[in-house]
């Protein structure tokens, strides 16, 4: 008999043994992971360590982080012990009700023996694995909520017990610390990025940089500041559509369309105010490639009513939303880059005032000094052929003469294309004439005569310039079709109260019983503006079209 109680003795030091030493080992381990938690600055780094923590020090096969958005709901979820097939069957994650709603409602310790038997259960997604044991921590900084840490399915069969709950509780209470020392670090961080991109963007827009790469640098310097995956700029086509201008992140939607519709980025546009949607694929925005992307926001340039256009950005699936500091942030960025983007306009209005300034005085300058000076030599010519005997002399005088006049009319077309047009913003009508006579010079194999005379910029109307230019390109066609010319004149003059466009080649010439639809839709042009159209054969071979309309 005393043997026997010396042996249950011992026995029972031996396991009063093994549990301080468990408990130790438990300690140590408890010490290791909130020094492993609390040494990462990276707000999802640290997320998915805590859970990877939690599961280690409980012996649990699943762990979750579920994050408590502005609604109450979880607005994020960090899953730890499923593989990505797994994930891939998973229908849709937890959303905050149910079982996990009651930890959002009421943030205290849950523990449970099987999930299914609480009355709040709602059961699992289709497509999630079975789970039974249960423990849930609420995560705190501060006095704030931030998520609760969900823990399934101890190894063994076993039930999560007191000590686990204390663990996990301890653990949760380190994890606060350092989720609030991560979210310092990225706002400081972030504020940091804000003040450069503020600097460097204004900067490069006062010292002269182009417009599309000063939006360049807005659009990466505000992916750096919200960790997007994504960064785009859209401005306005017409009214009901936006196009995107740059794109960083997904280069190939640069200049895809999108209807405003419902769109976040529409909806940012037409009511001036930034938008957040923490799936992407839930917000109309129809741009292809990116029905998988997660969270975004959207954010105007400019105040309502005055708004250029829109900065959107957006994060994969599974990452973390974003939040009402980040969108303010993001705003004020914004903001700055649009009172940016009106300085540099306004100085190269001021530019271009300047420009037309100065071209309005050489204009000046040509036809008050230079014309007067060469006609009053011309009148002297003149008249000094009559007091000429000999003929040669007097037809190199005559020559000289008509040379004189030549150059008064080159000099007088000249001012006209140095006055500014009606619209500076939109390319002139000698411009538009210009790039269509050098775009038939590929076709033709050599570059067509050009000449232009009179008010053309700002004496034609635009409709009538509209159809001149499809004149001149049809004609320019019928030219590279069918003439088979080795040289070709256009020219375009305003004079006596029309615009007269002509059109020669020495090609050859029209066909007596050919095809002249070409010409017709020429004629039809004409008269629809009250004017005419005709086509007649060169006595040197080749053709000379006339299309000549009233402005007036």
């Amino acid at each position: 008999m005393p043997g026997m109680r010396l042996d249950d003795l011992l026995s029972e030091l031996q396991s009063r043994l093994e549990a301080v030493l468990a408990t130790r080992d438990r300690m140590h381990a408890l010490l290791e992971a909130v020094v492993s938690v609390g040494g990462g600055l990276e707000l999802e780094t640290v997320l998915r360590r805590i859970v990877e923590t939690a599961t280690h020090l409980v012996d649990a096969a699943y762990g979750a982080l579920g994050v408590i958005g502005e609604e109450r709901t979880l607005v994020e979820f960090v899953p730890v012990g499923l593989s990505q097939e797994e994930i891939a069957r998973i229908e849709h994650w937890p959303h905050g009700l149910g079982l996990l709603g009651l930890l959002i409602k009421e943030p205290v310790p849950l523990r449970l023996a099987r999930i299914s038997d609480h009355p709040e259960s709602y059961g699992f997604p289709p497509g999630h694995p079975p789970m039974g044991s249960f423990l849930g921590v609420p995560i705190r900084i501060r006095d704030e909520v931030f998520g609760n840490l969900y823990l399934t399915e101890k190894r063994g069969g076993r039930e999560f017990d007191e000590e686990d709950q204390a663990v996990v509780t301890a653990l949760a209470t380190a994890a606060g610390v350092a989720i609030e020392n991560a979210r310092l670090y990225e706002e400081t961080r972030r504020r940091e990025i804000w003040l450069q991109a503020s600097a460097e963007v204004t900067t490069s827009l006062l010292s002269g940089a182009g417009v599309g790469e000063v939006l360049a640098q807005v659009v990466r310097r505000a992916g750096e500041m919200a960790d997007a995956d994504i960064a785009t700029i859209l401005f306005p086509v017409g009214d009901d559509r936006l196009r995107v201008m740059i794109a960083q992140g997904a280069e190939q939607l640069t200049g895809t369309e999108i209807p405003m519709g419902n769109s976040l980025a529409g909806t940012a546009y037409r009511t001036g105010e930034p938008h957040m949607a923490a799936d992407l694929g839930t917000c109309d925005l129809e741009l292809p490639g990116l029905e998988a992307w997660g969270p975004a926001v959207a954010v105007p340039l400019g105040a309502a009513g005055s708004v250029r256009g829109v900065l959107a950005i957006g994060k994969r699936p599974g990452r973390m939303p974003y939040t009402l500091p980040i969108l303010r942030m993001l705003k004020a960025f914004a903001d700055q880059a649009a009172i940016a983007l009106e300085l540099a306009e306004t100085r190269q209005h001021a530019e271009r005032l300047g420009l037309l300034e100065e071209r309005d005085r050489i204009a000046k300058d040509l036809h008050d000094v230079v014309i007067q000076r060469l006609f009053a030599v011309a009148m002297t010519l003149m008249s000094t052929v009559r007091l000429v005997d000999r003929p040669e002399t007097s037809a190199r005088l005559r020559h000289a003469i008509d040379e004189l006049d030549e150059t008064i009319r080159q000099i007088r077309s000249t001012i006209f294309a140095l006055q500014p047009p009606q619209d500076i913003d939109e390319p002139s009508l000698r411009a538009r004439i210009v790039e269509q006579v050098e775009n038939a010079r590929g076709h033709l194999g050599f570059m067509p005569g050009l000449r232009m005379e009179g008010r053309l910029d700002n004496a034609v109307p635009a409709p009538v310039a509209d159809h001149l230019l499809a004149v001149l390109q049809e004609a320019l066609s019928n030219v590279v079709r069918h003439a088979k010319a080795s040289k070709a004149e256009v020219s375009a003059e305003v004079r006596d109260g029309q615009v007269i466009l002509m059109i020669s080649d020495n090609g050859v010439g029209l066909p007596p019983d050919g095809r002249r639809s070409g010409l017709r839709n020429l004629q039809e042009r004409a008269l629809r503006l009250g004017g005419e159209c005709e086509a007649v054969a060169l006595d040197v071979g080749g053709t000379r079209v006339t299309w000549r309309v009233p402005l007036a």
